[in-house]
């Protein structure tokens, strides 16, 4: 019967002194936490499974807040988000969620946090983001139901990584890969402001693999480095190396890593 596993490792970083990201896998969550040995987690393919990661403004006052209300909020409605619609309806309830604690509490205002993560329906994955943090579908090219690679690529193709998340940032400066500016966020202004969330729906593909993640892995680590491992290694040893080569990098943010797979 088929069945999803969930690898998950969230760490604070080189540079940094506390962890701001936080994440949730079905009904668990994991806010602020340091765990470098990553956890596996097991579940059956049939309800709907949310597996996100938030990760809080930097620069901003109590982004480890703001990140946990809203994988908090995603734990308590996962259930019931079985269609794009559910999900969206649920980023823009979290939205709400952070403005509600900030406007409670002004030592929190202006709190906010990025979202990326995946719905795992029986026959669909629902992806969906705010913000920069990504979801990379590393489907090896090849595999998969019918021989195709990663969301319906052609067999025999080279490509294995491939972004399914949108960022919401403007193209980097010259001589720049990334930049920190996020356009959108949960939460994040000084008075409310409406989001309008990524959401994208197409059919499982079995044996499918998706990496769920925050900039602290994609910024300080090349698309090609994330490539060759996940093109090595599998499980917890592949989220033990993106982590570690984020560290290798000079680990200049918190990151929090989930690797999705599908298995037949």
């Amino acid at each position: 019967m088929p069945y999803i596993t969930v690898t998950a490792l969230s760490h604070p970083g080189l540079r940094r002194d506390h962890n701001e990201d936080s994440l949730v896998v079905g009904p668990w969550t994991l806010c602020g936490t340091v765990t470098e040995n990553p956890q596996t987690l097991v579940f059956p393919l049939g309800r709907p499974l949310v597996v996100a990661v938030a990760d809080g403004m930097g620069g901003q006052p109590a982004g480890e807040v703001a990140s946990s209300i809203v994988v908090r909020r995603l734990a308590s409605l996962g259930p019931a988000l079985d269609s794009e619609d559910a999900v969206r309806d649920a980023l823009m309830l979290c939205n709400h969620a952070v403005y509600a604690a900030a406007d409670r509490d002004p030592e929190l205002s202006t709190m906010g946090t990025t979202v990326a993560g995946v719905v795992v329906l029986e026959e669909e994955l629902i992806v969906f983001n705010v913000g920069d943090s990504r979801v990379l579908d590393a489907n090896p090219a090849g595999e998969g139901d019918g021989g195709g690679g990663p969301m319906g690529t052609p067999a025999g193709t080279d490509e294995t990584l491939h972004q399914l998340s949108v960022d919401d940032s403007p193209p980097p400066a010259r001589g720049r890969r990334t930049t920190s500016i996020v356009t959108q966020s949960l939460g994040g202004a000084p008075s409310f402001s409406a989001i309008t969330p990524h959401v994208s729906a197409s059919p499982l593909i079995p044996g499918e693999r998706m990496v769920v993640c925050t900039d602290g892995l994609t910024d300080p680590v090349l698309e090609d480095q994330i490539d060759e491992v996940l093109r090595a290694h599998d499980g917890g040893r592949a989220v033990f190396e993106l982590w570690k080569a984020a560290m290798d990098a000079g680990g200049p943010d918190n990151v929090t890593i989930a690797l999705v797979a599908v298995v037949a």
